[in-house]
């Protein structure tokens, strides 16, 4: 009997060094944009080890050329960071993406103008004119969802696409209001003096921000580390989430220029503004509100966008761990 014991005692230690020894997942994790406080939870993860406690060897991709959905739908690349319309935009392409941890619980695009504008209200904006960055991804989304949301349409307003310069002209009176992430432009603008007005997206209606996705393939051919990714995932957000003064440290790192930033305070309030959007709410960090993906597939089929018949097959709470 103990000669038993001591082999089962064996046999579970060896089986602990094999997955100790295991080689970690090489995982290249395209963002889009350059690096920034905002991805604070994706530095944090890999300075606490999050991932690596998951044995994965994450490396991130900052370069603004690649096409995350075009490549984690075909298969060639496993995960990505993009935000809900671009799954929905990416299936009706056939793409078979699956969006598979929420990141932002709410849409981060609203609509700023100066409170001098005498603009108070969304009804406010018609005849007005309102500069958007381009006219697709989630600035034109959020754009379109509030202005049905208001009772109104593109022809209401006079709709301008100007590039990212919208928060220069908004200040030299150019145009009269903004398309604007919410955790960006607003907090640089008050920063500098100005008085303004904001109206959100996530004040209307819920949709659905950034998150990570994969493809139905990787899930059905390797749930563990999908599982194991998502694990890691929402263990870096919450921990942001609670800790945004040490997050900021960490960001200083990977974020050039952010050690000598010459108003730290600033950059300070914009990761604080970035955490609100990770709340976890009434579901908890990392699930999917299937409200929030009913409410913008309805906005992008209005668009003419998107004909799906749902969006169940879009996303999937299956990996993210219960609270």
């Amino acid at each position: 009997m103990k000669k038993f014991i001591t082999f089962i005692i064996f046999a579970m230690i060896l089986a602990g060094s094999m997955v100790c020894s295991a080689e970690p997942d090489q995982v290249t994790l395209p963002c889009g944009y350059v690096p920034n406080v905002q991805f604070a939870p994706l530095y944090v993860g890999l300075e606490k080890g999050f991932f690596a406690d998951e044995n994965i060897d994450l490396k991130l991709d900052h370069s603004m050329e690649i096409d995350i959905v075009a490549l984690v739908g075909a298969g060639r690349i496993p995960f990505g960071i993009c935000s809900g319309e671009q799954v929905l935009l990416g299936r009706e392409q056939g793409l078979p993406l699956v969006y598979i941890t929420n990141w932002y619980q709410n849409y981060p695009v609203g609509i700023l103008t100066l409170r001098e504008s005498g603009i108070e209200t969304m009804e406010d904006l018609k005849g007005r004119t309102v500069g958007i960055p381009m006219l697709s991804g989630a600035s034109y989304i959020g754009l379109e969802a509030m202005l049905s949301l208001a009772g109104m349409k593109d022809s209401d307003i006079k709709l301008e696409s100007v590039g990212y310069t919208q928060a220069e002209l908004l200040v030299t009176g150019k145009i009269d209001a903004a398309v604007v992430y919410t955790i960006n432009e607003p907090v640089q603008l008050k920063a500098l003096g100005y008085d303004t007005v904001l109206f959100a997206a996530a004040d209307m209606t819920k949709m659905v921000g950034n998150g990570m996705v994969t493809n139905e393939k990787m899930i059905a051919e390797n749930p563990e580390l999908v599982s194991r990714m998502v694990r890691a995932f929402v263990k870096s957000i919450r921990w942001t989430f609670e800790n945004p003064e040490e997050a900021y440290e960490i960001c200083k790192k990977y974020v050039d220029g952010l050690a000598d930033a010459e108003n730290p305070e600033l950059q300070m309030q914009v990761l604080k503004a970035t955490t609100d959007y990770f709340d976890d709410g009434p579901l908890g960090f990392g699930f999917s509100d299937p409200e929030a993906w009913d409410n913008m597939a309805a906005v992008m089929k209005e668009m003419g966008m998107y004909s799906g018949s749902g969006t169940a097959a879009a996303y999937t709470n299956q990996f993210v761990p219960q609270e």
